[in-house]
């Protein structure tokens, strides 16, 4: 049996990179149509690629030196196989539609020939109260894959030759078996190769490995606008990470977290605050200076008989000016008291309060 390994001159405990780029190398050196091209070593190549680059394979031949996937076994113990030999075959014609039609009777469907999208990407950013209420627009710098800028995103130069992918013979896609407990059965799973297209270049490019995307940084702005609260998501289409093949980019999502104020509470869009309050002024019905959240000095005035246990609302100072903040008086008591004081405090007591 080959060692998948050895084929590709990796070790064991490779990562999928080194196994990516063993494998480009190897392909581009053996491929048919090189000078030192060898058609088996070439198909071999790509066998022990398309093992070792799918982890679920890999697992299998790892624990069981096979990754199950030759012939068709049946369920119930019968034991059927086809060997389409399809090496050879420049134009497929009416074969492809038979081939399609005979998986599609065994319930298989068909994968479309198309590269994934680039994943879409989240950020948790943190704003103060006072940029919640009044809207902030930020810069955000974060690495990720962009586009290849080098190829335009298509993995080879613009006017590189593409040949049949060898390995499906030009379909995109290749029989696969699984053997599992209750049989085996057959799939049709986009070839690696070529990545479901049918064609490879004759020169990947070298700046992306042939991806058609490499790792950078994006910038992007992001606007936060006034009011926002905990847990909303902002989405920026296109902005997160690019797909192989200029098959679109994901999405990138912010994700606000407004962090608490040392001095006012948010409930709803309302806002609650403290403030200390000398006892005279209370019993005086003064006017006292109370700062606001973007940093004003505004006059209020405690109302006669003002019961301490309640709050006084400020109309149009919350989140927005729709909204209100409620106002939660702490009364102060003088540690020391002068004669002259304890005798007007005398007096207070004397008198009959309304």
């Amino acid at each position: 049996m080959d060692d998948y390994y050895k084929i590709l001159g990796v070790e064991r405990g490779a990562s999928k990179d080194e196994i990516k780029k063993a494998y480009r190398s190897l392909a581009h050196k053996y491929h048919p149509d090189k000078k030192e091209g060898d058609e088996e070593k070439f198909k071999r190549i790509n066998e022990a690629y398309q093992i070792l680059s799918d982890d679920s394979k890999r697992q299998q031949y790892d624990r069981f030196g096979q990754a199950f996937g030759s012939g068709f076994r049946g369920a119930q113990g019968g034991n059927w196989s086809w060997d389409f030999d399809l090496g050879g075959m420049e134009d497929l014609g009416d074969l492809n539609e038979i081939f399609n039609s005979f998986f599609e009777g065994l319930g298989v469907k068909q994968k479309r020939r198309t590269y994934n999208r680039g994943a879409d990407l989240e950020f948790t950013v943190d704003v103060s109260l006072e940029e919640a209420q009044k809207g902030k627009v930020m810069n955000l710098d974060y690495e990720t894959y962009k586009v290849c800028t080098v190829c335009g995103g298509r993995g080879h130069a613009e006017k590189t030759k593409m040949k049949n992918c060898d390995y499906c013979n030009g379909r995109g896609e290749i029989q696969e078996t699984r053997n599992t407990f209750f049989g085996s059965f057959a799939s049709v799973v986009t070839c690696k190769a070529c990545r479901g297209v049918g064609k490879i270049p004759e020169k990947y490019c070298n700046s992306c490995d042939g991806e058609g995307r490499v790792k950078g940084n994006k910038e992007v702005s992001v606007e936060i606008r006034p009011g926002v609260v905990t847990g909303q998501i902002v989405r920026i289409k296109g902005m997160g990470e690019a797909g192989e093949y200029n098959s679109g980019s994901g999405d990138l999502y912010v994700k606000i977290n407004v962090k608490q104020h040392p001095i006012f509470e948010r409930r709803g869009n309302d806002l609650y605050r403290s403030k200390e309050i000398n006892i005279v002024d209370v019993l005086l019905g003064k006017k006292i200076d109370v700062g606001t959240l973007d940093g004003r000095k505004i006059e209020v005035e405690v109302p006669r008989g003002f019961n301490l246990s309640e709050t006084i609302r400020i109309k149009g100072e919350g989140m927005t000016r729709s909204d209100n903040m409620y106002l939660q008086l702490e009364v102060v008591t003088p540690k020391k008291l002068s004669s002259k004081a304890k005798r007007l405090l005398e007096k207070l007591d004397e008198e009959e309060l309304d």
